[in-house]
């Protein structure tokens, strides 16, 4: 934690002054709107993902640029989607195309607007692409990740697509889905992948990884199997919990509404948690991984609409119920973070 207050914090809120700066200079007026109010209201997404470059401060000055204009695209995409006028998914996987051009650093433009009704962002999106092109060319293991790179961001862009189509559609657009994926992923609920297709962190543990020149596919497949679907899933899940009444009132999409109550909610969130402590006790420096863990059941349940919402703050309790000290640290941390980010 100490690395993270002395030096993720800060040079995260370097780089994300920046892209205010960039996003300032957007000619369309709705563009620009967006572009600075994902910025504003989603910083913590990118101090959260972050928090991997602690994991290897030497390369830090790669990671932490890389993982901020990563998340800028999917907080930035992820305002335009949900605020547009369009239902149309041409449009959804047309500028999400800009996600998986991100990650591939030999790959050509496209037209991320083509079916958006605002068009000139000024090159701004452009800029989020080509600067992690550039830092994904430094590092070292990248060509041992690219794939399960590529496939992460694959399915992080379906799900934007589905979720963000017509209300009367999207329901059965992801349970198609899901009959396509299910026969991987047995030990899951429809909504329990939908939600781990939601998460960057297993990207972001890729990017981590391959600043490691001693990286193997064994290596590689054990990062997979604990992140995807474990450590995702349970990152998304807690920030649906938290979100039902928003989402409620919004009419927007909430996977934790789909539990057939709240006792089997906590108890397959819990479940969640136990398996994805059994994956990351397989992985090299296990204990980051699961401060990881623990870091964000505390960090979401410390979130203030939890105080708002009294269903999710009994299922809360619950989730934290024998917790931990490793949890009980991040609990009382992650409020004191919380001030800190919010002087930025």
């Amino acid at each position: 934690m100490t690395r993270v207050y002395r030096y993720i914090l800060p040079e995260v809120k370097a780089q994300l002054h920046v892209w205010r700066e960039t996003a300032e200079r957007i000619p369309d007026h709705e563009l620009k709107t967006q572009a600075l109010a994902s910025i504003a209201t989603k910083q913590f997404h990118c101090e959260g993902g972050a928090v991997y470059a602690a994991a290897n401060l030497p390369q830090r000055h790669v990671l932490i640029p890389l993982i901020v204009a990563f998340q800028t695209i999917s907080d930035y995409l992820d305002n335009l989607c949900d605020r547009s006028t369009s239902l149309d998914p041409r449009d959804f996987r047309q500028l999400h195309q800009s996600m998986l051009d991100a990650v591939d650093p030999d790959a050509p433009f496209h037209d991320y607007y083509e079916y958006h009704e605002e068009t000139d962002d000024g090159g701004y999106l452009l800029k989020l692409v080509t600067t992690c092109q550039a830092w994904i060319k430094l590092l070292p293991a990248y060509g041992l990740v690219a794939e399960e790179v590529r496939q992460l961001v694959s399915l992080y862009c379906d799900l934007q697509v589905y979720k963000h189509i017509r209300v009367d559609l999207r329901e059965q657009a992801l349970l198609d889905w899901w009959e396509e994926q299910k026969h991987a992923y047995p030990q899951l609920k429809w909504n329990e992948f939908a939600a781990a297709t939601g998460s960057t962190l297993g990207v972001f543990m890729f990017f981590l990884a391959a600043t490691d020149r001693g990286l193997d596919a064994t290596k590689v497949q054990a990062i997979r199997e604990a992140y995807f679907p474990y450590v995702c899933g349970l990152h998304i899940l807690l920030d649906y919990l938290i979100d039902q009444e928003e989402d409620i009132a919004g009419g927007d999409l909430n996977f934790c509404s789909y539990y057939e109550n709240k006792d089997f909610a906590v108890h397959r969130i819990a479940q969640i948690v136990l398996k994805a402590r059994e994956q990351v006790a397989l992985l090299e420096a296990p204990s980051f991984h699961r401060m990881i863990i623990e870091g964000l059941i505390a960090v979401y349940l410390t979130d203030p609409k939890v105080r708002k919402q009294s269903e999710v703050k009994q299922m809360s309790k619950q989730l934290m119920k024998k917790s931990p000290l490793t949890r009980l640290f991040f609990f009382f941390n992650s409020k004191w973070i919380r001030l800190v980010s919010n002087r930025y």
